[in-house]
């Protein structure tokens, strides 16, 4: 599976375009149903607001928007537009509007719509997620600093370590990148430590 763009959590920016304020909201979603439940609580906690546009975009293509009572086009297409420019998968965005009594125009709706997106994406913190392996290891404390040097060199990152009687180690790294690095644990640990390798599994790297 190739590597995609997402967001590590939520967040929320908000600007204000003729007195209408538009509040962006971005969130991490993996499934239809996510999505739709982020959207839903959104609109219950706006739900004096005039419009409450979204879109979401899910990996493998799956994408939907709605303008939610604003001209057709001005809405949630210029939103769907902002998160596929950024590269993103697996998001859900809603921009609330509040309406300040002044009307913006085509034009200025889609770009408040689109600026609104833009800030809400921009708040947020964007990983790359990529199919990885842990490689979980003990070894004695004499080899912390080795071990984590060997790593680094294979392009591993120390994801948890774990300081009892030895000390417990879990790396992460891409799958399919790993055997050069248990080759040289083998060769450094010298057979001592077995050498756990997990599952391929979906991870910000």
């Amino acid at each position: 599976m190739a590597a995609y763009k997402t967001i590590a959590a939520p967040a929320e920016a908000e600007i204000v375009e003729k007195k209408s304020r538009f509040i962006g909201q971005i969130a991490p979603v993996s499934t239809e149903e996510e999505a739709l439940a982020f959207i839903a609580e959104v609109k219950a906690a706006h739900r004096m607001a005039r419009h409450n546009v979204y879109a979401y975009v899910l990996r493998g293509g799956r994408v939907r928007y709605t303008d939610d009572g604003e001209p057709a086009k001005t809405a949630g297409m210029p939103t769907l537009e902002a998160i596929q420019h950024a590269g993103l998968e697996d998001v859900a965005v809603v921009v609330t509007r509040y309406f300040g009594g002044i009307l913006l125009g085509t034009g200025g709706l889609v770009r408040a719509y689109t600026d609104a997106t833009k800030a809400a994406i921009e708040a947020a913190d964007i990983v790359t997620v990529s199919v990885c392996v842990d490689i979980v290891l003990e070894v004695p404390y004499g080899l912390y600093e080795q071990l984590c040097r060997v790593a680094e060199g294979c392009g591993a990152k120390l994801a948890e370590s774990d300081f009892a009687e030895n000390v417990l180690l879990t790396f992460r790294m891409l799958d399919g990148t790993q055997a050069s690095f248990l080759e040289k644990l083998t060769e450094l640990t010298r057979g001592q430590s077995e050498i756990i390798v997990t599952e391929p599994f979906d991870a910000a790297f």
